[in-house]
């Protein structure tokens, strides 16, 4: 099997890479999400009219460039190198894939916006229980909404939400509903509080309580196969933003060995050191085949796509963890500071750890999936 890409994925790839390299400045974003509005704007707008990459895995139909998976990983890798805190995955991944499946009007409308770079859409999906407790009862011309979602990422950016919800008690009876969304002025029967994560991105937890949404907000009925499939491209693509910050983890704890002075000469040249990096190194290529298996899966049948996906989340939970902690050690006490990368990689590779789901629950999916 070639797992090389091809010319179009080497410009993109090369492309979005120099286009971060010199525009997407760490300190700059960091303060942006400590002080300011969590993200930076005028940087997602040049994601859309400079490099086209919002619309990458849409059809060329609403503006996208008809790209797949495969454009997904590389686009996710490099944000993933230069730990991009836009909401490429929420917005592009998970709510792009779920507006592309839905058969409704809005839904080609919403693409088209989110690929110009003027909509942000987050999936208001996780809740306390695990499951989907949120009601959604017709009352003549509206549905109303009652339920509480936690976590949901993006929210405070967002310009729209897709909310889950029951219609019907069985299990296929969950459904989804599109709505715009201010979260400064939110509607009437919705509580927003959003907060900071510990890798700097913007979340919040909503309360629904009685909110009223039109007949039409109905995205799609029976969306239980359609969450799933979600659930793992944007499981699959935070595979491949982990393996990005793993790289540029790697180069940079190789790079400090190399220049770190200890008994007049660098610590690099200690053959112990030399054999923790090539530690993480291996566990690295793993990581990387377990995201190749998972992104030449997406479009294969669900079991053998979830199977694949779990494999690659529980590979990378392991290997996410082992180079963050291995980094912060071999960088010392400046390993977890600040004003050193190293620390926000650091954080940004624990919560990938738990991000679509745990590695203990892949790890737990995976054998349930393959058991005889």
């Amino acid at each position: 099997m070639d797992f090389n890409l091809n010319k179009e994925q080497e410009l993109l790839r090369d492309g979005l890479g120099k286009f971060l390299a010199t525009r997407y400045d760490l300190e700059k974003s960091r303060t942006a999400a400590k002080v300011g509005s969590g993200w930076q704007p005028d940087i997602w707008r040049s994601l859309a009219d400079e490099l086209g990459i919002l619309g990458a895995a849409f059809p060329e139909s609403v503006g996208g460039i008809g790209g797949g998976p495969v454009e997904i990983m590389v686009i996710a890798e490099e944000l993933g190198r230069a730990l991009v805190i836009e909401p490429f995955v929420d917005t592009v991944v998970v709510a792009g894939g779920l507006l592309q499946r839905a058969d409704h009007p809005a839904a080609a409308a919403l693409l088209e916006r989110i690929a110009e770079g003027s909509a942000i859409v987050a999936l208001a999906g996780a809740e306390p229980d695990g499951g989907v407790s949120t009601q959604a009862v017709r009352d003549g011309d509206e549905w109303v909404l009652t339920g509480d979602k936690i976590v949901v990422t993006a929210a405070p950016l967002s310009t729209h939400l897709l909310i889950t919800a029951r219609t019907s008690d069985e299990d296929q009876g969950v459904s989804l509903f599109l709505t715009e969304f201010d979260p400064a002025a939110p509607p009437p029967g919705l509580e927003v509080h959003g907060y900071r994560t510990i890798d700097d991105r913007r979340a919040a937890d909503l309360k629904l309580d009685g909110l009223r949404l039109p007949l039409d907000a109905l995205l799609a009925e029976n969306a239980v196969p359609s969450l799933a499939q979600a659930r793992d491209e944007g499981a699959a693509a935070v595979c491949a933003e982990a393996v990005g910050a793993m790289r540029k983890v790697l180069s940079d704890t190789v790079e400090y060995c190399k220049q770190r002075q200890q008994f007049g000469q660098p610590i690099g040249n200690f053959q112990v050191l030399q054999h923790r990096m090539v530690d993480m190194y291996m566990e690295l290529e793993q990581a990387v085949a377990a995201v190749y298996l998972a992104v030449l899966n997406l479009q294969a049948e669900p079991h053998t796509r979830a199977r694949a996906v779990s494999a690659a989340k529980a590979t990378i939970g392991r290997a996410a963890r082992f180079l963050g902690q291995e980094a912060v050690q071999l960088h010392g006490g400046m390993g977890m500071t600040e004003e050193l990368a190293i620390g926000h990689y650091f954080k940004r590779l624990t919560v990938l750890q738990y991000e679509f789901g745990s590695t203990d629950q892949h790890r737990a999916r995976y054998a349930k999936l393959t058991r005889p």
